[in-house]
């Protein structure tokens, strides 16, 4: 079997922990150090595929809209939520690590066919946070893939974003009838009543990490009124 070669590190702020990143073959791999198993991988990625697909439903004919991706990671929900979008729309992607974004800039972006080259796209390097306390309608669609879910894996900070101040912060910065899409591990009732509180239409799908097989995951869709 091909070994695997380490491409590239990266420190987490706030004492999350060190990204490791590793190619073999065309195969590429993002771990947390301390965690076993990985946090991605480059041939796993339908459920992030499928995040922006239902993320973007209602705005797959729409003039202008304005998507809100958190979190970069290989790239797959960027993608998806371009080709999901009209040529007039723009996807804004927000990574807290500037060296994930320089590893979609080089051979990892071939996986997801280059989405940071695409003119609709804009990068904002930081946190997700800043973007989605705006407070006033922005955008028409969030989509979430920030750690691991409402219950944080590599950074407890996220935790705030699904919080009621948070999803109050982000029900405001969503446009009428907006989708917030977010992307779990697993399931959560209890999260799915805090949406609900928060004001919005709430629901949820479960997807696979590979169609029809592999790992289930769950995507919480979040209507605006």
């Amino acid at each position: 079997m091909i070994p695997w070669t380490l491409l590239g590190s990266a420190q987490i702020p706030n004492n999350g922990g060190e990204l490791k990143f590793s190619q073999r073959g065309d195969e590429f791999s993002i771990r947390l150090s301390g965690i076993r198993g990985e946090l991605m991988n480059s041939r796993l990625y339908n459920s992030e595929k499928e995040l922006a697909e239902l993320g973007c439903a209602h705005i797959q004919s729409a003039n202008n809209a304005h998507v809100l991706v958190g979190g970069l990671g290989m790239g797959y929900t960027l993608a998806a939520a371009l080709k999901a979008v009209t040529e007039s729309s723009q996807v804004t992607v927000a990574e807290l690590i500037s060296e994930v974004v320089i590893w979609n800039q080089g051979p990892l972006g071939n996986c997801a066919n280059n989405p940071l080259q695409d003119p609709r796209t804009k990068v904002h390097i930081g946190d997700v946070r800043a973007l989605l306390k705006i407070r006033k309608p922005t955008f028409d669609a969030i989509l979430l893939d920030v750690d691991n879910g409402p219950e944080g894996l590599t950074q407890k900070d996220n935790n705030s974003i699904y919080s009621p101040k948070g999803l109050e912060d982000i029900y405001k910065t969503l446009r009428p009838k907006g989708m917030l899409a977010i992307w779990s591990a697993g399931p959560d009732n209890k999260f799915t009543v805090r949406l609900k509180k928060a004001g919005f239409k709430a629901d949820t799908r479960i997807v696979r990490a590979r169609p029809g097989k592999g790992s289930r995951h769950t995507i919480f869709l979040a209507r605006k009124p």
